[in-house]
């Protein structure tokens, strides 16, 4: 069972920071594809930061400048940092892993954390 355990949401004003942590498994993070997505109410789910099957990180239009993914190999977490944080990122937050298949990381991610929510007030 994959186990994905996000924290640092929060409630900040526009122009503020959080970031994010996703605490897994060594093997979920050696071994899966993984990346961050959010929620907002009414609104369908939207990849923010997926790393893909080459390594790279892709980013939504929305948030490019502005959200950081980053790794700790040590930890075996994944990292979301969110500057200039903005009313529209307010979401739910969480932390997505799915399994390669042929080395493809296929979207959507399906695995899913329990999420963190952001709240952003202008």
């Amino acid at each position: 069972q994959v186990q994905l355990v996000e924290s640092g949401g929060g409630s900040v004003q526009a122009g503020g920071s959080l970031r994010l942590s996703c605490a897994t498994s060594e093997y979920t993070y050696s071994n899966y594809c993984m990346g961050w997505i959010r929620q907002a109410p009414g609104k369908e789910r939207e990849g923010v930061a997926i790393i893909d099957s080459d390594g790279s990180t892709s980013y939504a239009d929305s948030v490019k400048g502005r959200f950081t993914l980053s790794t700790d190999n040590s930890k075996y977490t994944l990292y979301l940092r969110m500057d200039s944080l903005k009313p529209e990122d307010t979401a739910m937050y969480y932390c997505a892993a799915e399994p390669p298949r042929g080395g493809i990381c296929y979207k959507p991610y399906s695995n899913l954390g329990q999420g963190t929510q952001v709240t952003v007030s202008s």
